[in-house]
C-alpha cells in the first residue's frame, strides 16, 4: 500500500524494527546544528529530482493543464473549478518507479449498500522514498471487514443515507491526496531526511466528504517540539522550499503563525487545499481511534456525516470563527453513542488499552482499526431517530456548566479544575493528551449561538420529520 500509515503498514518483527523500519524515527532533538544542516539541504536540494515533470493519466482522463491559476481566492473555490475532471491528474515530480499507487476500494459508488474496512495492506508495494529511507518487506493482503449499510425503513433515514452515499468521501479523493503526499514528502526528504509526513484526520479516519481539506503531519522525531520556536524554524524552510523549488504546483503556500503553527496550501493540479503542522503525534493517534470508531458500527459514519453538514450550515463548525471545530462534533457524536440507554458504541481505549494507549509507537497504531471486531449493540434506532436523539441530548440534556464530553470514558463526566478548564463554555476531552478541543468556543455569544441551533433544530426535526426542515438537501448535496 502506501509508503506511510495510510491505510497500514506490516507489524515488523523486533529485529526488523531495529534495522529495517520505516516508521522508526530519530528520537534525538533535532539540534541546531541539524537544522543548520537543514537550511544547508534547502539551499542546495537536487532541483533535477525535485521539479523533473512526467504526464500521469488515471483511466482515460486527461491532465488538467496548471500554466495558470486565476481560480484560487481564499479557501473557497470558484465556480469554474466545479467543472474541472475530478479525476484528472499530473505527476508533479519525477518518480523513478512510475506507476501510481492505487487505493483499494475504501468507499463504494452511491449506489452501493456495503462499504468495507479498508484494508491494511496492498499485496504489491514499491517503495518510493528517497533519501535514506528502507523499502518494506512483503506483507500478503489482508481482506477488507464486509459491513452492511444500515436500512432506512421511513423517510427521515433515508434522507440521511442518501446524503451520506453521495457526500461520502470516494476513492478517487483519497487517492488525489496521497500520490500529493508521496510527492512532498519527498520534497520534505531533501530537507529533513529522516522525517515522515502522514495523512490525517478527516481524509483518512473515515468521515471525510468530498470536498475535505487534507491534514499533513510532518514527524521529525517521536518527541514533542517546540511549537512556538522549534516547529515554526522548521515550517519556515518548508515554506521556503514550496515557494522556490515547487511554486509551479503549490500555490500560494502561507505560514500561519498560530498556537500550532501551520504551512497552508494549495495543490494546483487536484484543487485540494492543505494544513501542514510539524509533529503533532496526537493527531496521528487520534486518526487511527476515530478511524476506528467508524468502520465499528454501521450507523457511525451517516451520522457523523450528517450533522457535520447540519452544523457547517447553521454556521457552528469553524473554530476559526469562534464555533466548534469538525474533529469536536465527532468526539459529540461519539460520546452521544456511548451514552444511550443501550449504548452503540463503547469506550475502545477502556476495552482495547494496548491498541490505544498514548504510549504506543507510531508504527504499530495503524494496527488497531483491523484488530478491532465489530461491535454489536441490542440498539435498533433508525438512523432518523438518532439524529433526532443526538440533538435533544445537547439541547435538553447535557449539563454544559458541570459536565465534560469524555469519548475516553464512554460518560460525561465533571470538568477539571485545571486552567484549561475553569470557565470554558465547552468541554470536549481530547482522548489521548486531555486537552479541551473545544477551546476555540470562548465567547459566550458563539456558545449560545450553538445551544440554540441545537434546540431549534431539535424542535423542528421533530415536528416534520424532514431533513430539509434542518438541512436543506439540494445545497448540502451541491456542497459535497
Amino acid at each position: 500500500m502506501f509508503p506511510n500509515s495510510i491505510l497500514g503498514c506490516p507489524p515488523f518483527t523486533p529485529s526488523h524494527q531495529q534495522h529495517n523500519n520505516f516508521f522508526a524515527l530519530s528520537p534525538t532533538l533535532y539540534s541546531h546544528q541539524q537544522l543548520v544542516d537543514a537550511q544547508f539541504n534547502f539551499q542546495n536540494a537536487d532541483l533535477s529530482r525535485a521539479v523533473s515533470l512526467q504526464q500521469l493519466t488515471y483511466g482515460n482522463v486527461s491532465p488538467i493543464q496548471t500554466s495558470t491559476s486565476p481560480l484560487f481566492r481564499g479557501r473557497k473555490r470558484l465556480s469554474d473549478e466545479k467543472n474541472l475532471p475530478l479525476d484528472g491528474k499530473r505527476q508533479r515530480f519525477h518518480s523513478p518507479h512510475q506507476e501510481p499507487t492505487v487505493v483499494n476500494q475504501i468507499v463504494p459508488l452511491s449506489g452501493e449498500r456495503r462499504y468495507s474496512m479498508p484494508p491494511l495492506f496492498h499485496t504489491h508495494y514499491i517503495p518510493d522514498i528517497v533519501r535514506s529511507v528502507p523499502p518494506f518487506r512483503e506483507i500478503p493482503f489482508l481482506e477488507p471487514r464486509e459491513i452492511t449499510l444500515p436500512e432506512a425503513k421511513d423517510k427521515l433515514s433515508q434522507q440521511i443515507l442518501e446524503l451520506f452515499e453521495t457526500c461520502q468521501q470516494q476513492t478517487s479523493d483519497l487517492k488525489k491526496k496521497e500520490l500529493c503526499r508521496t510527492q512532498l514528502q519527498r520534497e520534505i526528504q531533501l530537507l529533513f531526511p529522516q522525517s515522515r509526513l502522514f495523512l490525517v484526520g478527516s481524509s483518512l479516519n473515515g468521515f471525510g466528504t468530498r470536498t475535505s481539506d487534507g491534514d499533513l503531519c510532518l514527524v521529525v522525531k517521536e518527541e514533542p517540539v517546540n511549537q512556538k520556536t522549534e516547529a515554526r524554524h522548521i515550517l519556515t524552510l518548508v515554506h521556503k522550499h514550496f515557494c522556490t523549488r515547487l511554486s509551479g504546483y503549490i500555490e500560494r503556500p502561507q505560514l500561519i503563525r498560530a498556537k500550532v503553527p501551520i504551512v497552508k496550501f494549495r495543490d494546483k493540479v487536484s484543487c485540494v487545499e492543505f494544513d501542514l503542522n510539524v509533529n503533532n503525534i496526537v493527531g496521528i493517534r487520534n486518526t487511527f481511534l476515530l478511524r476506528t470508531y467508524a468502520y465499528l458500527e454501521n450507523r457511525v459514519r451517516p451520522l457523523v456525516l450528517v450533522i457535520k453538514k447540519w452544523a457547517s450550515h447553521h454556521e457552528i463548525n469553524d473554530a476559526s470563527r469562534g464555533t466548534l471545530s469538525s474533529y469536536s462534533l465527532v468526539l459529540m457524536v461519539l460520546h452521544y453513542l456511548q451514552t444511550l440507554p443501550e449504548p452503540i458504541l463503547p469506550s475502545l481505549q477502556k476495552i482495547y488499552p494496548e491498541s490505544f494507549s498514548p504510549a504506543v509507537q507510531l508504527h504499530l497504531v495503524h494496527q488497531a482499526p483491523c484488530n478491532v471486531p465489530p461491535y454489536l449493540s441490542k440498539n435498533e434506532s433508525n438512523l432518523g431517530d438518532l439524529l433526532l436523539g443526538f440533538l435533544k441530548y445537547y439541547a435538553t440534556e447535557f449539563d454544559w456548566n458541570s459536565q465534560m464530553i469524555s469519548v475516553r470514558e464512554a460518560k460525561a463526566i465533571p470538568r477539571p479544575d485545571g486552567i484549561e478548564w475553569r470557565n470554558k463554555y465547552i468541554c470536549v476531552e481530547e482522548p489521548f493528551d486531555g486537552t479541551n478541543t473545544a477551546r476555540a468556543v470562548h465567547e459566550k455569544q458563539k456558545f449560545d449561538m450553538i445551544k440554540d441551533q441545537f434546540l431549534k433544530s431539535w424542535h423542528r426535526l421533530k415536528n416534520k420529520r424532514d431533513l430539509n426542515s434542518v438541512l436543506p438537501l439540494r445545497a448540502a448535496i451541491l456542497k459535497r
